[in-house]
C-alpha cells in the first residue's frame, strides 16, 4: 500500500507541474502573440534572447522535474516541452513570424486569441 501511496503522491505532483508548465508557457505565447519576439529565437537578436532566457530556463527546469517523475512512474516524456524545444530555432525568411507561430500555438493549446 504504501508504494501506491507514493505513486499517487507522484502523479499528482508531476500534474501540478505540468499545470505550471502549461500556466508559463501560455503567458509566455500570449505575450509573444503581442508582438515580443524572442521565445522561438528565429532572429539572432542577442537582446531577444536575453528577454527570453529566464522563460526558457524556467520551461527547462519544470520540464526537467516533470520528465523526472514521469520516469519514476514508467510514462513517457513531456511531449509538450519537447514540441516546443522542435519549434525553436532559426527558420526559412518565409516562414510565419514568432507573434503568428505564438497565437497558432494558443490556439492548438484551446487557448481563445484575442
Amino acid at each position: 500500500m504504501a508504494k501506491a501511496d507514493r505513486l499517487e503522491r507522484l502523479d499528482v505532483r508531476r500534474a501540478e507541474l505540468e499545470a505550471d508548465y502549461d500556466a508559463a508557457l501560455i503567458a509566455a505565447l500570449q505575450v509573444t502573440a503581442g508582438g515580443v519576439w524572442g521565445l522561438f529565437d528565429h532572429k539572432p537578436d542577442r537582446q531577444a534572447r536575453a528577454k527570453a532566457a529566464p522563460v526558457i530556463a524556467a520551461l527547462d527546469e519544470l520540464a526537467a522535474d516533470i520528465d523526472s517523475l514521469r520516469d519514476q512512474l514508467g510514462l513517457e516524456p513531456f511531449a509538450l516541452h519537447q514540441s516546443f524545444l522542435a519549434a525553436r530555432g532559426p527558420v526559412a525568411s518565409d516562414a510565419p513570424g514568432e507573434p503568428k507561430q505564438a497565437r497558432a500555438w494558443l490556439e492548438k493549446l484551446g487557448v481563445v486569441v484575442s
